[in-house]
């Protein structure tokens, strides 16, 4: 239940320049459903009943064909527009630069996760409020191997959890968090927020909540996608 006492806000990072698709154009711009994957990502959390106001997060160079592609599609949801940095680490810093509120809770999204759920959305604003940070995850089904120097070795599958977003944060947490330096372990703002010395709470994700990477994920998530309407 949302708290009164905090403002909401969702970064969406959307820097990702799809490489593995095999095509020119950045993921999070191809068309899913008849719309651009971005737009899909921004309307979850529109719609959603915490209302989180949104931070965009797109390299400059991508802001002109954003905005031919709002008149295209007629897109109006409210948003604000920071610039991508280097690393993901930048661009996350570069958009929570835009929030002056005191009590926020923060989610940070990856625009190539289109899917996520109104629950899983609700699970981690409401969990961060309580505990300070939630991420959203889900536990492994397969089984686990890690490489080690002699050759590799199983682990315990019931005690790994594979990460997604939204990640979400009371803002003092996330902004002591980035006035730490860039490391190369920084893979997401759990990473970093752990390492600034907070304890990581870990909330329920969902299956369908996976970022779109290869190919054929266009087709699962337009299946998905065609199925709900």
């Amino acid at each position: 239940m949302q708290n009164k006492d905090y403002s909401y806000y969702a970064i969406i990072v959307a820097g990702g320049k799809g490489k593995r698709m095999n095509q020119d154009l950045p993921k999070q711009f191809l068309r899913i459903n008849h719309l651009p994957i971005l737009m899909h990502t921004i309307k979850a959390f529109h719609h959603h009943t915490y209302q989180p106001q949104i931070i965009l997060v797109l390299a400059e160079t991508d802001v002109a064909y954003w905005k031919s592609l709002l008149q295209q599609y007629q897109f109006d949801v409210p948003h604000q527009i920071a610039f991508g940095g280097d690393e993901r680490f930048d661009s996350v810093k570069n958009g929570l630069d835009l929030i002056h509120e005191e009590n926020a809770v923060v989610a940070v999204h990856d625009a190539v996760r289109p899917l996520v759920s109104s629950e899983t959305i609700s699970r981690c604003f409401d969990t961060a409020v309580l505990k300070g940070n939630a991420i959203a995850a889900v536990a492994s089904k397969d089984s686990v191997r890690r490489i080690t120097q002699k050759g590799n070795e199983a682990l315990n599958r019931a005690e790994i959890y594979l990460i997604q977003t939204p990640q979400t944060f009371q803002i003092n947490q996330l902004r002591k968090a980035y006035k730490q330096s860039f490391q190369s372990h920084f893979t997401d703002d759990a990473a970093v927020v752990e390492k600034a010395g907070f304890d990581i709470s870990i909330e329920k994700g969902d299956q369908f909540n996976f970022k779109i990477t290869f190919p054929e994920d266009l087709i699962l998530a337009e299946a998905i996608l065609k199925s709900r309407t």
